[in-house]
């Protein structure tokens, strides 16, 4: 009898996303441990990418490391203050490569963000690659188009904040 195959999962984290809407709903932080232990019960955690604005500050220097320290592989771009002082930090185009070029090597793309700019991604990498595709958002804080897209779609809840 040969042994049953793990689903081949990879994590795309939109870190300041997530940051931001845990903070807003819950006033608490996102638990990426629990997450990671959750996902690596259901398979093989293959990749796992958390792309963060880079600040240089000592607390999310820290954050960073513990994210290594799990399995995430830390992309950052620089913070970048505008003029006007808006500021500009956005990874949408480098998560979207990324999934696109990982999707054909994975069973399960797990998207943690509530950003409805991914609706589309889903969309197709679900068709193209048949790859499930699930998203980690909040609720009420989670575009609805990404939600319905999403083969399945987890609110982040008590169990996965800190």
């Amino acid at each position: 009898m040969e042994p049953l195959l793990r689903p081949r999962i990879g994590i795309f984290a939109d870190v300041q996303n997530i940051y931001y809407c845990t903070r807003d709903r819950y006033q608490r932080q996102f638990n990426y441990r629990a997450l990671w232990q959750q996902l690596s019960e259901q398979g093989e955690i293959c990749q796992a990418f958390a792309y963060a604005i880079h600040r240089g500050d000592a607390g999310q220097l820290k954050f960073q490391t513990a994210l290594r320290s799990l399995g995430f592989t830390v992309k950052l771009k620089p913070f970048i203050q505008r003029s006007d002082g808006s500021a500009k930090g956005d990874w949408d185009v480098g998560i979207t490569i990324d999934v696109l070029e990982y999707a054909p090597r994975l069973d399960k793309i797990v998207l943690l963000s509530g950003d409805g700019d991914f609706d589309l991604l889903l969309a197709r990498v679900g068709e193209r690659f048949g790859v499930r595709t699930e998203v980690y958002g909040v609720p009420g804080l989670t575009a609805q188009s990404l939600i319905d897209v999403a083969s399945h779609y987890h609110p982040i809840e008590a169990s996965l904040l800190r």
